[in-house]
């Protein structure tokens, strides 16, 4: 059957699961991202927005490298999240080119690692 992987991402985390001929394993990657940023006024505020914009980029390099390390080997990959993170994520793996081995990426509201289990589970298995 090969390796299989089906996985929810949002900018702050990513679900992984992996199954396998011998289970299945969930697996989580933060972005450590900061939740709260505040821009200070005036004249600084195109400095600090700069700044934010440059910090923001490395955080999400380092993630969706992270998340491609764990991914790398699977023959299939679902892509399930509620934003903008899985289609950057899709960018990440056409450059690396993994692209081939997409089956789907979906939007999907935030869920319970367990759900995320289930639905990857029943995607995968069709």
């Amino acid at each position: 059957m090969g390796k299989r992987v089906g996985l929810w991402i949002d900018h702050h985390k990513a679900v992984i699961v992996t199954i396998t001929d011998q289970g299945e394993e969930t697996s989580t990657v933060e972005s450590n991202l900061d939740k709260h940023v505040r821009f200070a006024g005036g004249q600084q505020e195109i400095s600090a927005e700069d700044q934010f914009d440059r910090r923001f980029s490395g955080y999400l390099r380092k993630y969706y490298d992270e998340i491609i390390m764990q991914i790398r080997e699977a023959e299939s990959i679902l892509i399930l999240g509620p934003g903008e993170a899985k289609t950057e994520l899709e960018r990440r793996l056409e450059r690396d080119r993994l692209a081939g081995r997409i089956l789907s990426i979906e939007t999907v509201d935030k869920m319970t690692d367990r759900q995320i289990a289930a639905q990857v589970r029943e995607r995968l298995a069709k």
